[in-house]
């Protein structure tokens, strides 16, 4: 895809559908001193969401005491989609999402289970942000390198454009 041929719903779609595949990326709340951490996101596109189990004693669910401003950065296992999204985050621990997602490794983290005292699930409601696709793979993004510098022009590494989430 080229950069003027990718639309906002198309890099949307991308990202759900790799976030599903590769659920791992960066999230921290958006202010100066603090520092993003590895995060296993559960996305909801039909709202924006993206769910992340915590443990309440981390620096990151202590610092989310009411809605903030955060960030995930994301970036798919295949390199296909890369993305910076801003949103709220904020502590709910919804029942029902704990049900949906709890697995052996979220288990793990917490001994006492699904009503572990140390239990925090956060919500992060996407807004806007920005998401870069590409399917070129390793040997297409190869041509478009060698291409560019046989040219003298600058490759087609993909597309990039701002998305809106909520």
């Amino acid at each position: 895809m080229a950069d003027d041929t990718l639309t906002p719903a198309e890099a949307e779609t991308e990202f759900w559908e790799h976030l599903k595949k590769s659920n791992t990326g960066m999230l921290g709340l958006d202010r100066p001193g603090n520092h993003n951490q590895p995060m296993t996101g559960f996305g909801h596109p039909e709202t924006g969401t993206i769910w992340f189990f915590s443990r309440n004693d981390t620096d990151l669910a202590r610092d989310v005491t009411t809605a903030q401003d955060a960030m995930f950065t994301y970036q798919s296992k295949d390199q296909e989609v890369f993305a910076c999204i801003h949103g709220k985050l904020v502590i709910d621990n919804d029942r029902s999402i704990i049900d949906e997602h709890w697995n052996p490794v979220v288990a793990a983290w917490y001994p006492e289970g699904k009503d572990d005292p140390h239990l925090a699930l956060l919500r992060f409601d996407g807004d806007d942000g920005r998401i870069w696709v590409s399917k070129k793979g390793p040997v297409g993004f190869f041509y478009e390198i060698t291409k560019a510098n046989l040219t003298k022009t600058t490759p087609d590494a993909g597309g990039v454009t701002d998305v809106n989430l909520s």
